[in-house]
């Protein structure tokens, strides 16, 4: 993959992954002009063309993320509920059910589809706790979800915070580190990456994240704060 192509991927996600649709179609667009192998960016461009309600163009990128990957679930879901939007009931209920006979999970493994909406049960659950004050159990739940989907950096930035709250700032600074390992461009995992290092006592690591921030995102209010409030503690002097 070249590396404007690649570039264009990455924002095409973020903005996707922001609900930003107008900036992520702009850049999937130009993904798809260069290539069509992509699944998932024709998955992406499905549920923004359906969210824009142009079903047609909607239906065709669904089923080119069908044809790419026979087994993609999400796409199937997705291809789904628009064939229910369109008063087709009975292929909607024929094309997820080819999807799961398709599907290459092993048996007894979770459909990573399913498995993401169980992780963000869970992380629902875990905010709830953690509203409470009831750190421990929001952990747990936390760590539930992390474990079913590893990647989902905005869960794992979640558990490194209520890590925080529960006095753990080593352990949330390495839950904070994989984070941006999986995503180097989630910025709420380096803002709240400087929170730790900030707690540690550990300023000048905490302002260099949050430049980082800055440099990626001038507007960034949480970053832009922060920094402000570096300068006027003495700590920071």
């Amino acid at each position: 993959m070249d590396e404007t192509l690649r570039q264009l991927l990455t924002l095409g996600k973020e903005y996707y992954l922001k609900r930003d649709f107008p900036n992520a179609r702009a850049y999937l667009e130009q993904v798809v002009e260069r290539s069509q192998s992509f699944a998932d960016v024709y998955n992406m461009l499905g549920v923004i063309y359906h969210d824009l309600g142009q079903f047609s163009k909607a239906q065709t990128a669904f089923e080119r993320a069908m044809e790419l990957n026979p087994a993609y679930t999400e796409a199937a879901l997705n291809l789904a509920v628009l064939y229910n939007d369109l008063g087709k009931y009975v292929d909607a209920k024929e094309i997820y059910r080819k999807a799961l006979l398709q599907s290459r999970a092993d048996a007894g493994e979770l459909d990573p589809f399913v498995a993401g909406k169980i992780a963000n049960m869970h992380a629902e659950v875990a905010d709830a706790y953690r509203s409470a004050g009831r750190l421990t159990e929001a952990v747990a739940e936390y760590r539930k979800a992390v474990a079913l989907r590893p990647t989902f950096a905005d869960i794992r930035t979640q558990l490194a915070a209520a890590l925080r709250d529960a006095g753990q700032l080593e352990i949330a600074t390495g839950e904070l580190v994989q984070a941006l390992a999986d995503r180097p461009h989630y910025l709420p995992a380096r803002v709240q990456l400087g929170v730790c290092y900030y707690s540690m006592g550990k300023v000048a690591e905490a302002v260099a994240e949050w430049n980082t921030v800055l440099k990626q995102d001038p507007k960034n209010a949480s970053a832009a704060m922060y920094i402000k409030l570096v300068q006027g503690d003495k700590r920071g002097a």
